[in-house]
């Protein structure tokens, strides 16, 4: 019996070597990765050249550049004192798609009223980032960049790879 555990405990101590790191066996992926990220950044650029431009042919409205990188301008502002929505909240909204040279994709009849609850439920990226900054009763245009709106795979139908999108979002009234 004492020859089992010491045999064990020998066992135990010799065993424990020092443990090396596992290396990556693929070394390419690094020139993928940054070739990937340089085509981002100047699609990126791209696309911000493309909102400005719509944004400067549009003269009835005054667009803003939000910290995101997306452009918004108020059709219907509401009041300085109402509260912006809260995580949990329920807010109910209608909005278009429309590309940016204001041809209509989706008008707000075949999209339909919507209710979310703020931050608790999947929506658009777009969508989630304006109805966090829109106040009850506001009209608010936004220009977003495709990564905000449907991104390098498009809806399938009417919206393309990479299209940057005009919303026209209006939130309405909570019963």
């Amino acid at each position: 019996m004492k020859i089992f555990v010491l045999l064990a405990i020998s066992l135990c101590l010799f065993s424990c070597a020092q443990l090396e790191p596992r290396y990556p066996l693929n070394k390419k992926q690094t020139p993928f990765l940054n070739s990937s990220a340089q085509r981002n950044k100047k699609l990126l650029l791209q696309e911000q050249k493309q909102l400005v431009t719509s944004a400067e042919s549009d003269s009835l409205l005054e667009f803003q550049k939000s910290e995101a990188g997306f452009l918004y301008a108020y059709i219907t502002k509401a009041e300085a004192n109402t509260p912006l929505p809260v995580k949990g909240e329920e807010v109910i909204f209608q909005y278009q798609i429309e590309d940016l040279k204001q041809n209509l994709l989706y008008a707000k009849e075949e999209l339909g009223t919507v209710t979310y609850a703020v931050d608790e439920e999947e929506l658009l990226p777009a969508l989630r980032v304006a109805l966090r900054m829109m106040k009850s009763e506001e009209v608010v245009v936004f220009l977003f960049p495709s990564y905000l709106c449907y991104s390098y795979q498009g809806d399938g139908d009417k919206i393309g790879i990479n299209q940057p999108l005009r919303f026209t979002i209006e939130r309405l009234i909570h019963p």
